[in-house]
């Protein structure tokens, strides 16, 4: 049985006179990955708002687990790049240790770029500094807000493994927003369809057949992503190099 981090039941949140979030209901259990899909302006940043506790609904109840510990990946972090920060120094400025900060470049993979300057980073390098800094104090529940923004679909490819491994590792729940929903749905052990309320919700495999989600996406088939850099696409096996997306 799985423990549960986090419930919503029947949120709602209205700005400006227009609902933006209509009766959501549902739960984020330690050691699962929730991914949350739907357009623009389906209300998936005010959703992770609410999750983080940044703003508070107009309607509904949140249970948190009373030892909730939340880890945030924002999409995208503006640092000034005349700073001479180096990416150990960065990750210091989180106020933790230099071992956590250490073991959270080892558990990311970049070890080898602790003593880089951060403005000389790569956007998917970039990227995996902000997982870093989002796993030093070892969270029970990541937050990734479109982790793979602006990444290649190698890099993309690499920091969905490495997110697949943390929660793992650090028996942890994942909220993830995405729109890559080919690459995303085969790591995915919830997927929620939004669009202002819960068009449908469940495994991968079931939510990709939803009328509801048809009606935003279209007739898509899940795409199962292999970290061999193989992957299955409509049950046949073809190379990484060349592979076509639906």
């Amino acid at each position: 049985m799985r423990k549960h981090l986090l419930n919503l039941e029947a949120v709602s949140k209205t700005f400006a006179n227009r609902m933006v979030l209509d009766k959501i209901s549902m739960s984020i259990s330690q050691g699962e990955i929730t991914t949350v899909i739907g357009p623009n302006g389906a209300g998936k940043s005010t959703l992770l708002k609410i999750i983080l506790g940044l703003i508070a609904p107009d309607n509904g109840t949140i249970e948190r687990s009373s030892e909730l510990r939340v880890g945030y990946m924002p999409q995208k972090l503006y640092v000034d790049p005349t700073l001479p920060l180096t990416t150990h120094r960065f990750l210091r400025l989180a106020d933790v240790s230099a071992s956590a900060c250490d073991e959270a470049l080892a558990l990311t993979g970049i070890s080898d770029l602790k003593n880089d300057s951060f403005q000389s980073l790569s956007g998917g390098e970039i990227q995996r500094v902000l997982l870093a800094r989002a796993i030093l104090r070892r969270p029970n529940l990541l937050v990734l807000d479109e982790p793979v923004q602006g990444v290649d679909i190698n890099g993309q490819n690499e920091l969905y493994r490495i997110i697949t491994n943390l929660k793992e590792t650090l028996n942890c729940g994942v909220v993830l927003v995405s729109h890559d929903l080919h690459l995303v749905m085969s790591d995915s052990d919830h997927v929620i369809c939004l669009n202002q309320h819960i068009c449908c919700q469940g495994k991968p495999e079931k939510v990709t057949q939803d009328p509801a989600y048809i009606n935003i996406f279209g007739n898509t088939s899940v795409y199962n992503h292999h970290h061999n850099h193989q992957h299955t696409l409509h049950g046949q096996i073809v190379d990484g190099e060349g592979c076509q997306h639906d």
